[in-house]
């Protein structure tokens, strides 16, 4: 054929049908997506998270309708171990390979990542107008918002009714009722207080307390701003005095500090009956549905009491706001987790964890529906002042010295005086 077109057809005639000939033979190239197509399709976000039971249905619930309006887009929400976490959280994203979406606590914490320029700046893509102000602050920073507040936590005394009725106890009022509860239950052979210290901050939920309790509210805030009293003051050597009372009184389980809170060793004393109180957050009462459910009905709760001329109350409150949900700066997807966050933080999410895990909205206009999600409200619409989670507030220097410290206390392995000594010249060395 080719001998033919040479013969009777100009060469540049030749060439256009060889050409032809050559392209239908090739195969058609696939087709493209329309312009139209999801901007996200194919894309993975993950988020780390500690919340289990209902508050982990929660965000589950807000991940699926994060995925239904962002088709092609999976959210891989991965639940951590509460204290791994944190040194996990570290190394991720100290190695540039963050979560797209991270869980905190707000305060010192969140900060430490902030300053190292980890966290995404979320100011002008949120209105903080949604956020109660206490809750939104935690992780606000020089007047720029770092994280999203769902919820917030206060700390009360959880006690089993059934045994205080057994033993005629009521609610104490004062600290001194509280030590004659703890002498009647050890005559009786029961623990008072269930508290698994391997993780530390379960502990330091007493100290916060007692020195909350003597010293007034304004301890801390003096001690942390370093415009007062230290963190040597004789209020927290009397608190870290009366913490080794509680001890050699056998208020605590023998082994207190090699039992671990994450596995539930101290719960499980509650719901066998072999304890009777434990001061632990709200989201107590999130993991108790979760692991026996059947307890509930034994459940009642009070605030810490005050202590004989001390300068705190019982409307004076340990708490704090979890879970804060930041963006990781070195994510690959960040204005795709903007959007996860907005979900994860919003009002449908906030709403569901008040009536089913018994939160405290951090989100304004929420309605509880939940007796005790109404009842924690109702304390804090009332409480005078919260004083937030130690470990969370202070810088990590500082904060490891307070729990190491602490710990050492239920050991009986240091002083009072040599406690407080050690976490104040820490602050000293650490805060300027």
């Amino acid at each position: 054929m080719f001998k033919y077109l040479k013969r009777k057809t100009p060469l540049i005639s030749v060439l256009l049908v060889f050409l032809l000939l050559i392209t239908a033979c090739q195969p058609k190239a696939p087709t493209t997506k329309s312009s139209n197509s999801s901007k996200s399709d194919s894309k993975t976000l993950t988020v780390w998270h500690v919340d289990q039971g209902p508050a982990e249905e929660s965000l589950k619930n807000a991940v699926k309708r994060f995925e239904k309006s962002h088709p092609g887009v999976t959210v891989k929400l991965v639940r951590q171990e509460n204290d791994p976490y944190k040194t996990k959280l570290t190394v991720a994203t100290g190695g540039g390979n963050p979560p797209d979406v991270f869980h905190s606590w707000g305060g010192g914490w969140l900060k430490n990542f902030v300053d190292a320029g980890q966290v995404k700046d979320l100011t002008n893509a949120v209105d903080k107008n949604n956020y109660l102000p206490a809750a939104i602050s935690s992780s606000t920073y020089n007047e720029k918002v770092y994280g999203l507040p769902v919820t917030m936590n206060i700390v009360p005394v959880w006690y089993n009714k059934e045994i205080f009725e057994k033993y005629n106890l009521q609610e104490p009022q004062t600290y001194d009722e509280l030590v004659e509860i703890i002498k009647t239950l050890k005559s009786n052979e029961i623990i008072p207080f269930a508290l698994a210290n391997k993780s530390k901050w379960t502990g330091s939920l007493y100290m916060m307390y007692l020195a909350e309790r003597i010293g007034g509210k304004e301890l801390f805030n003096e001690a942390y701003g370093r415009s007062g009293r230290g963190f040597d003051d004789v209020a927290y050597i009397q608190a870290a005095t009366k913490i080794q009372e509680l001890v050699k009184m056998g208020a605590f389980p023998e082994g207190v500090n090699g039992m671990n809170y994450d596995t539930g060793q101290s719960r499980q004393l509650l719901y066998t009956d072999k304890a009777a109180m434990s001061i632990d957050g709200s989201w107590f009462l999130n993991t108790l549905r979760n692991e026996m459910p059947e307890f509930e009905k034994k459940l009642g709760f009070f605030m810490f009491p005050s202590i004989q001329g001390g300068k705190g109350s019982d409307k004076e409150i340990v708490g704090g706001v979890s879970p804060v949900f930041s963006v990781a700066e070195k994510g690959a997807n960040k204005d795709l987790a903007v959007e996860l966050v907005k979900e994860l933080a919003g009002k449908e999410t906030a709403k569901e964890m008040a009536n089913k895990a018994s939160r405290i909205s951090a989100v304004k206009g929420v309605e509880y529906e939940d007796k005790y999600a109404q009842k924690i409200n109702d304390i804090m619409q009332k409480a005078e002042y919260l004083q937030t989670f130690y470990d969370q507030t202070l810088p990590t220097e500082v904060a490891t010295e307070h729990l190491d410290t602490t710990q050492a206390l239920f050991g009986l392995s240091i002083t009072p005086e040599e406690a407080v000594k050690k976490v104040e010249e820490k602050a000293k060395e650490v805060i300027k």
